[in-house]
């Protein structure tokens, strides 16, 4: 399958949350991609999961990237003795409760030494991403238990892991991957308002800046508005500024041979987009 059939009129970046409300959406911005710029459209917000469930049923074709985990280490499921085929493992990982999944993860942790208590993917090194089952800080694990049932009953295709509806297909993002590409470690975003310093507003004015330039490696530009510019700029907790980046990712990977993803894919742990 050759890089053209790849081509998609209409480009998702989605910002994932574990516990979507009005005050913290599921963030999705959507684009397209002419030449080598990808022209945001439109930002979006879906405050439940069930307008987000809705959403995923938009008919295609598209291609989003959303910035959530779509797998689990190989470690740790063979280690519990877990399902080894991908649907069947997030079906009994979406039947526990999350305070079972906080348990089970925590257990495993506790009989592991300092320095190696999480399991990590294959992925998470090239990626620099947390472990999937990681529960706090950021709770990833919960974003996966959450949102693998919803992309599974809306049909969508998951390249490497899942069939589904080619016409609409989803990859695994994440947005801090190309951040600190252009802007190093330096810290863009925080959800507490006392955290929401004018350096972390510079460090998103320098990756929109780098956007536009197209100042990275996926040698792609982002044509913005002057409204959207302030919009991202100005959003404190980057939800939205973390969709366009995943955005970024789905306009590199829409016109690559098997999305760019490597030739050797874990079924289980899947990949991360671009690393």
């Amino acid at each position: 399958m050759n890089a053209s059939q790849h081509i998609f009129p209409n480009l998702f970046g989605i910002d994932f949350t574990s516990r979507p409300r009005r005050a913290k959406p599921i963030r999705i911005a959507r684009g397209r991609l002419r030449g080598d710029t990808i022209e945001l459209c439109e930002l979006d917000a879906q405050a439940t999961f069930d307008a987000f469930a809705r959403w995923l049923r938009t008919p295609g074709p598209w291609l989003a990237v959303i910035d959530m985990p779509f797998g689990l280490p190989r470690e740790l499921v063979v280690a519990l003795g877990w399902p080894l085929a991908w649907p069947a493992l997030m079906r009994h990982f979406a039947s526990l409760s999350r305070a079972e999944v906080r348990s089970t993860f925590a257990a495993f942790c506790d009989a592991r030494p300092a320095g190696a208590k999480f399991a990590h993917r294959a992925t998470d090194g090239p990626a620099g991403s947390s472990p999937s089952m990681k529960w706090v800080n950021p709770p990833v694990a919960y974003m996966l238990h959450a949102g693998a049932p919803l992309l599974i009953d809306a049909g969508v295709h998951l390249p490497r892991l899942h069939a589904g509806d080619e016409q609409r297909v989803a990859l695994e993002g994440y947005p801090g991957l190309l951040a600190r590409e252009l802007i190093g470690r330096r810290s863009y975003k925080n959800d507490a308002r006392g955290q929401q310093t004018p350096g972390r507003r510079d460090a998103r004015g320098q990756i929109v800046a780098a956007l536009e330039a197209g100042r990275t490696r996926l040698g792609l530009c982002l044509a913005l508005t002057a409204v959207q510019r302030e919009a991202l700029i100005d959003d404190a907790r980057a939800d939205a500024l973390d969709a366009v980046l995943c955005l970024m990712q789905a306009g590199w990977a829409s016109t690559r041979p098997g999305f760019g993803l490597p030739e050797v894919v874990d079924p289980l742990e899947g990949w991360i987009v671009s690393a």
